[in-house]
C-alpha cells in the first residue's frame, strides 16, 4: 500500500487527464448499464397479450402494445447508446494511455537522472544490462497500472454497483442469492495475490540477468571470436533463457488455475438464476422479459469481478516493476554535496593533497596518509607498480569517491564544500580506456563543451592538432564528420586517445589529467603527445599517470607510489639519484625498450 500511494502521488501531474479518462470509463460503464434495460423493456413490450404478466414487478405497463414506430425508437435508442459507449470508451482508453506513456517516459528520465547522481561506488557491483532493465523493462510495466488497472478497478465498481442496483430493484431475492460466489471469488484473489506476487518479482529479476549477460556479452562479441569461445557463451546464454523461461511458466501456471477458477466460480451465479429465475417464472412469479434482462445485467456483475480477478496479476507485475524501480530512485550516493555548498569560479588549479587515506573495502587500504601539493601550472606525474593507488588519486580529485581521512582541496578549499559541478568544471580527463560516443569525431571532441558554448569548427581543428589527431583525421573520407562507432569501435587505440586528448584541450580547464594518455599509441605519436603536453605546460595544472616514464621525464614533480604511499618524491634525475624504485623501473624499462641507459643516467 505504501508503494502505491507513493506512485500514486507520483502521478499527480497527470491527475487532470487520468480525470478525463475516469470520466468516459464511468460513462461507459452507466451506458452498460442502460442497454439490458432497454431490451428487458423491448421484450416485454414484444410480449403477447396472452402470454405476457401483466401487473407483475418489473413486466412494464406496455406489454403487448408494441408498434413500428416503438420498436424504431427502442432501435435508435439502442444505436444511440452504442455510439455514446464507443466514444466513452476511445476517450478512456486514449487518455488513460496518454497519461500512462507519459509519466512512463517521465520516470525512465527519472531513473536516468537518478543514475547519474549516483556515485561510481554504486555501478561497481551493478551490471549495465540489469539497470537498463530497471529503467526500461520495469518502468514499462508501471504502464499497465495506469492505462490499465487503475481505470479497470474505477470503471468496474461502478460497473458492479450499478448492476447491483438494478438486480435488486428487479428481483431482490434473485439478486440475493446471486451474490453467493462473490466472497469466493475475493478469497480466491487474496490467496492469488500472496502466493503470486513473488513470483512476478522473481520474473523482474530475471529479466534483468537476462539483459545484463546480453549486454555482456554483446559488448564482448570481439572477445568472445578472438578466443574461440562461441560454444561456450551459448550454452551459457541457453542456461539463463532457458531458467527466464521456467520462471515465467511457473508464474503463468498459477493463472491458469486461477483464472478459469474465478470464471467457473462466477459462472454458478448464471446457474442460479437459470434454475431459480426458471421456477419462478415456472410458477408466474417471474416476467420472461425480467429473466432475460437479469440474465444480461449478470453477465455485466459477474464479468467485472473476473476482471478484477486478472487486475491482481496486473497489479502484481506492475508491483514488481515498481518496487524495483524505486530501489534506484531510493539509493544513496555516498558523494552529496554539504548544504552551504558554494560553487567555485574558474580556478588556479592549486592542488593539495593532506594526510590521505583511502579504500573501497573496509580493511584493504589503497591509500595511505598520502599528501603532496601542486602549483598553478605545474606538472606532477604519478608512477609506480599497477594497483599502487594512481588512478584513486585522481578519482578523488574529481570527487568520484571521498576520502576516508585527510582533505583534498582545490586553491586552498576543501572540494567538499564545493558543489560538484563547479568542481568539475575545473578537471578534465583523458583515461586509459577510452569512451567514445556513437557520433561524429568532432562531436565527440566538443562533448566536454556545455550546450549552451558555440563552438567553431576552427576551435575543434586547432585541438585536434595540439593533441596531433588532425593528420589521421584529415585523411578519413569524411574528415571530422566520420562516424566512430559505438564505443569508437572504427577507430585504433591510439586514435581513440588522440581524439580524447583533443576533447580535453579544448574543454580548457584549469587542472589537465591524463591517465595512461599515451599507453595505446606507438613511440612516434608517443613523442608527438609529449610535445602537446609540454606546448601547454605552465598554462594549466598537469597530472600525469603513466608506466611509460619517458612520458613523465620533463614533470616538475615526480610522485613514486608502493603500497598506497609515497616513497619516492622529486624530479626525474633527482629520482634517479635515490637510486630507488623509480630508478628501478627506468633501469627495467629503458635498457629494455631502446637502450637508452647510459652511465647510471637514463637520458
Amino acid at each position: 500500500m505504501k508503494l502505491l500511494s507513493r506512485f500514486l502521488l507520483m502521478t499527480r501531474k497527470h491527475w487532470g487527464t487520468l480525470f478525463v479518462a475516469v470520466l468516459g470509463i464511468i460513462g461507459a460503464a452507466l451506458l452498460n448499464l442502460v442497454t439490458p434495460e432497454i431490451v428487458r423493456r423491448l421484450i416485454a413490450s414484444l410480449s403477447s397479450p396472452a402470454n405476457s404478466t401483466s401487473g407483475l414487478p418489473g413486466s412494464g405497463s406496455a406489454s403487448g402494445s408494441m408498434t413500428p414506430a416503438l420498436l424504431l425508437a427502442f432501435v435508435l435508442i439502442l444505436i444511440g447508446a452504442y455510439l455514446v459507449r464507443a466514444l466513452c470508451r476511445f476517450i478512456s482508453m486514449y487518455v488513460s494511455h496518454l497519461a500512462a506513456w507519459r509519466f512512463v517516459g517521465e520516470l525512465t528520465l527519472m531513473v536516468y537522472g537518478k543514475l547519474q547522481q549516483l556515485s561510481l561506488r554504486y555501478f561497481q557491483d551493478k551490471q549495465t544490462g540489469q539497470l537498463m532493465s530497471r529503467m526500461v523493462n520495469d518502468t514499462r510495466q508501471l504502464e499497465v497500472l495506469v492505462a490499465h488497472a487503475i481505470p479497470d478497478l474505477i470503471s468496474n465498481v461502478v460497473v458492479i454497483v450499478g448492476v447491483a442496483v438494478m438486480m435488486f430493484r428487479i428481483n431482490p431475492f434473485l439478486a440475493l442469492i446471486t451474490l453467493i460466489p462473490v466472497p469466493f471469488v475475493v478469497f480466491a484473489g487474496s490467496v492469488f495475490s500472496r502466493k503470486v506476487a513473488p513470483l512476478f518479482r522473481i520474473n523482474q529479476e530475471v529479466l534483468g540477468d537476462l539483459n545484463g549477460t546480453l549486454q555482456d556479452n554483446l559488448s564482448g562479441m570481439k572477445e568472445i571470436q578472438a578466443f574461440n569461445q562461441e560454444d561456450n557463451e551459448y550454452s551459457k546464454m541457453e542456461k539463463v533463457c532457458v531458467h527466464y523461461s521456467y520462471v515465467n511458466i511457473r508464474a503463468n501456471f498459477a493463472n491458469a488455475i486461477f483464472h478459469p477458477g474465478v470464471e467457473f466460480i462466477t459462472s454458478l451465479g448464471t446457474v442460479i438464476v437459470v434454475g431459480v429465475g426458471g421456477y419462478l417464472a415456472m410458477r408466474q412469479q417471474m416476467a420472461l422479459s425480467d429473466i432475460v434482462g437479469f440474465l444480461l445485467y449478470l453477465s455485466l456483475f459477474y464479468q467485472p469481478l473476473a476482471i478484477l480477478a486478472r487486475l491482481v496479476e496486473d497489479t502484481q507485475v506492475a508491483y514488481a516493476g515498481g518496487a524495483r524501480v524505486f530501489e534506484v530512485l531510493d539509493a544513496e550516493s555516498d558523494i552529496l554535496e554539504a548544504p552551504d555548498a558554494i560553487r567555485l569560479g574558474r580556478t588556479k588549479g592549486a592542488v593539495s593533497f593532506e594526510k590521505v587515506s583511502f579504500h573501497y573495502n573496509a580493511g584493504e587500504d589503497v591509500l595511505k596518509n598520502v599528501s603532496f601539493s601542486v602549483k598553478p601550472g605545474q606538472m606532477i606525474a604519478l608512477v609506480g607498480p599497477t594497483g599502487v593507488g594512481k588512478t584513486t588519486i585522481v578519482s578523488l580529485m574529481e570527487r568520484f569517491y571521498d576520502p576516508v581521512e585527510g582533505t583534498v582541496s582545490i586553491d586552498g578549499t576543501d572540494i567538499r564544500n564545493v558543489t560538484l559541478n563547479s568542481l568539475r568544471d575545473q578537471i578534465s580527463i583523458v583515461l586509459q580506456d577510452v569512451f567514445l560516443f556513437n557520433g561524429s569525431i568532432a562531436d565527440n571532441i566538443a562533448y566536454g563543451m556545455g550546450r549552451d558554448d558555440i563552438i567553431s569548427h576552427e576551435e575543434i581543428i586547432r585541438a585536434a592538432k595540439i593533441a596531433h589527431a588532425d593528420g589521421f583525421i584529415s585523411r578519413m573520407p569524411n574528415g571530422y564528420q566520420t562516424l566512430v562507432g559505438e564505443r569508437g569501435v572504427r577507430l585504433s587505440g591510439g586514435q581513440k586517445q588522440r581524439i580524447a586528448i583533443a576533447r580535453a584541450i579544448l574543454r580548457d580547464t584549469p587542472i589537465l589529467i591524463l591517465d595512461e594518455a599515451t599507453s595505446a599509441v606507438d613511440t612516434e605519436t608517443e613523442s608527438e603527445i609529449r610535445s602537446a603536453i609540454e606546448s601547454i605546460a605552465g598554462t594549466r595544472t598537469v597530472v600525469v599517470i603513466a608506466h611509460r616514464l619517458s612520458t613523465v621525464m620533463n614533470a616538475d614533480t615526480i610522485l613514486v607510489l608502493d603500497e598506497g604511499e609515497i616513497t619516492e618524491r622529486g624530479n626525474h634525475r633527482d629520482l634517479l639519484a635515490l637510486d630507488g624504485l623509480y630508478a628501478k623501473l627506468c633501469r627495467a624499462q629503458w635498457t629494455g625498450e631502446n637502450g637508452q641507459f647510459f652511465d647510471g643516467q637514463i637520458v
